[in-house]
């Protein structure tokens, strides 16, 4: 099996994305033969976009990545399943990863929280409810910058390493095919 049908198990159908009914308004474009080519810039624009709105947008991931996908002509399939680097899994890692990137570039102080602080609070208590929230709000510009960096960076590496990896396959298959 080669990496490009194995690769496809993973990638959502023709009939998948028609049939979301959150891209049903996308419907009048997806009909263009070059959003589900596998050509070498397609894919990697592809893959660039699914994960910088993966690790960008923590909601409506799918629908914004296809949407970029349509408009910059690059493989929606890809696109779509690429926006997966952010799952239940992976979340939480990232997002704290981002947070105390953004608190380091904005120079922002990142509470330290250690368990016998949290075993001491009253989880019930109404002043607690409002900390809870004042901590939530204080994550904002921190993790922004943090998800921003993160999502531009590794966007644009993922568009140069499959752009590299399709041309290093491509020139192995020629080296091959020209000894034979």
């Amino acid at each position: 099996m080669s990496l490009r049908e194995h690769l496809q198990r993973y990638i959502p159908s023709r009939e998948q994305i028609f049939g979301n009914r959150w891209l049903v308004w996308l419907s009048p474009w997806l009909h263009d033969p070059k959003l589900w080519h596998w050509s070498r810039r397609g894919v990697a624009l592809g893959v660039a976009l699914g994960v910088f709105f993966g690790l960008l947008v923590p909601i409506a991931q799918i629908p914004l990545t296809v949407t970029a996908a349509i408009v910059m002509r690059a493989n929606v399939p890809v696109a779509a399943a690429s926006t997966l680097i952010t799952n239940p899994i992976t979340f939480a890692p990232i997002y704290y990863g981002a947070y105390r990137l953004g608190a380091w570039v904005t120079g922002e102080e990142v509470p330290v929280t250690s368990a016998d602080k949290l075993s001491a609070q009253k989880i019930g208590a109404v002043e607690d409810d409002a900390n809870l929230w004042q901590r939530f709000i204080g994550l904002g510009k921190p993790l922004l910058v943090g998800l921003s960096i993160t999502a531009t960076l590794i966007g644009f590496c993922t568009y140069g390493l499959i752009s590299l990896i399709w041309r290093w396959r491509t020139l192995f298959k020629r080296r091959g095919r020209m000894h034979l």
